[in-house]
């Protein structure tokens, strides 16, 4: 089933264009609804292509004015379809504020605002506007049936995996504070924060070599350290896939319908039930 913006959402008429617009924009079961995910994906890939072939210095010199036309091309676009998914939906102001009503404001705002920002002492605060347009790839993931999966299964993890990044930080915190004792100031270790900056380095093996203990005692606690780091760094991918490997078990798995009573022809029943709740008589055998 696809990915829905949350709040769910209903069209703003039972019947009428709005109503057409909004099957068509929301779902995927129609050929209409199909080609335009199709025709959407591609702008969505096009537009970011434009935006990586802008960040280039030369392209940019000799090709500003293409570059130019495409990128308020795609925006017009977009802002077009970010106004018809307003004019569709019951409630306009949900879908605005829900997590996919803001990627598709994020998407057509920095056009939008880099021509407010006019001059030179802006340029960076431009190039930033710029690069925010690459929100739009995070538009793809409303058209990838599988996508509803990962993330729900990311969603039922994530308390376990803030358990995870709490201890985390914790041991950040207790290494960091006893290399700041250990090695001190002079070995480059000035403040607790850059020890613990040291420790989640290590932890992640990543070794960039800016801060390395000198003392012998701190080359024992960055072994330690190193150690723990190896011994918890599959942690999160475990709780992740077992999570993932779930819920790809319960889409397999085929939905039982539900029973109705033989006796008394009361519906509804749980698969699981064995008496009805009507007549108290014994249902029948599903697989009989």
């Amino acid at each position: 089933m696809r990915l829905v913006p949350n709040p769910r959402l209903d069209p703003a008429a039972p019947d009428g264009w709005r109503a057409r617009w909004f099957h068509i924009i929301f779902h995927h079961d129609t050929p209409p609804a199909r080609n335009f995910d199709l025709w959407l994906m591609l702008a969505i890939v096009a537009s970011v292509i434009v935006v990586m072939l802008d960040s280039d210095p030369w392209l940019h010199v000799d090709h500003a004015r293409i570059l130019y036309v495409f990128e308020w091309g795609f925006t017009a676009l977009f802002t077009v379809e970010y106004a018809v998914r307003l004019l569709v939906v019951r409630q306009p102001l949900r879908y605005a504020f829900s997590l996919w009503g803001l990627i598709d404001l994020l998407s057509i705002l920095p056009t939008y605002a880099s021509l407010l920002l006019p001059g030179s002492q802006a340029l960076l605060v431009v190039r930033i506007l710029r690069v925010l347009r690459l929100f739009r790839v995070l538009k793809l993931t409303q058209y990838v049936e599988e996508s509803g999966v990962l993330l729900g299964a990311l969603w039922r993890s994530r308390r376990k995996i803030f358990l995870f990044i709490s201890l985390l930080l914790t041991i950040a915190v207790v290494f960091g504070a006893l290399m700041f004792v250990v090695e001190g100031p002079e070995h480059g270790f000035a403040t607790i924060p850059t020890g613990m900056y040291w420790a989640i380095t290590t932890m992640a093996t990543v070794g960039y070599g800016d801060l390395v203990p000198q003392t012998p005692v701190g080359r024992l606690v960055a072994s330690a350290l190193v150690l723990i780091g190896y011994s918890i760094i599959a942690v999160p991918t475990g709780i992740y896939t077992a999570e993932l490997a779930g819920s790809l078990r319960d889409t397999r798995r085929e939905p039982r319908k539900p029973r109705s009573c033989r006796h008394c022809g009361l519906e509804g029943h749980s698969p699981d039930s064995i008496f009805c709740r009507g007549c108290g008589g014994r249902l029948s055998d599903p697989d009989a």
